[in-house]
C-alpha cells in the first residue's frame, strides 16, 4: 500500500486539504478525511446513490470515484448547497410532502433532483423519475418524492 498524500479539492467553495491513499474514494476522503458527513455510504459499490456529489455540475458517485481524480475540481455536498435558493425549496417540499422518512437517500435524491431542475424547470413525472433512477429508496417509494421535485419546481416558476 503506497503512502498517503495531500489532496486538495475545491470543496463546497473552499479549497481543503487531507491525506489520503493514492486508492482512496472521494466518499472516504470527505467522511473521514474531511469531516462532511452529507454523503453517506451505502451499498459502497455504486448502486444506491447515498454518496450522490456534485462533481464539475454533474451528481456522480463518491464511493466510486477516486479522491485524486478530484483535485482542483469544484465538488459540492448538501451542505455546500444548503443556501442554494433551488436546494431550498427542493428541501422544504421535501419535508412538508412527506418525502423524507429515514433520510439516508435524502442526500442523493436532493442533489440529482437540484441538476434536474438546473437542466428542465419544469420537469414531468417521468422526467423526474428519470432523473432520480440512479437513487434507491426503501422507505416511502417514490411517489412522494417526484411530487416533492415537482412542487419546488411550481414554487420556483412562480
Amino acid at each position: 500500500m503506497s503512502d498517503p498524500t495531500a489532496i486538495t479539492l475545491d470543496l463546497d467553495g473552499r479549497q481543503q486539504t487531507a491525506l489520503a491513499a493514492p486508492d482512496a474514494t472521494l466518499l472516504t476522503l470527505l467522511r473521514e478525511g474531511l469531516g462532511n458527513t452529507g454523503p453517506k455510504r451505502g451499498c459502497n459499490q455504486g448502486v444506491c446513490g447515498a454518496c450522490t456529489v456534485m462533481i464539475d455540475g454533474w451528481p456522480q458517485r463518491a464511493c466510486l470515484t477516486l479522491a485524486a481524480a478530484c483535485a482542483d475540481k469544484p465538488v459540492q455536498t448538501l451542505e455546500g448547497l444548503s443556501s442554494d435558493p433551488v436546494m431550498v425549496s427542493l428541501s422544504k417540499h421535501f419535508a412538508e410532502g412527506g418525502a423524507v422518512q429515514c433520510g439516508f437517500c435524502s442526500t442523493g435524491m436532493l442533489i440529482s433532483a437540484r441538476k434536474l431542475l438546473d437542466d428542465e424547470p419544469n420537469p414531468s413525472s417521468d422526467q423526474v423519475s428519470a432523473a432520480l433512477s440512479g437513487n434507491l429508496c426503501r422507505c416511502i417509494g417514490y411517489r412522494k418524492i417526484v411530487e416533492a421535485v415537482q412542487a419546488a419546481a411550481q414554487e420556483l416558476a412562480s
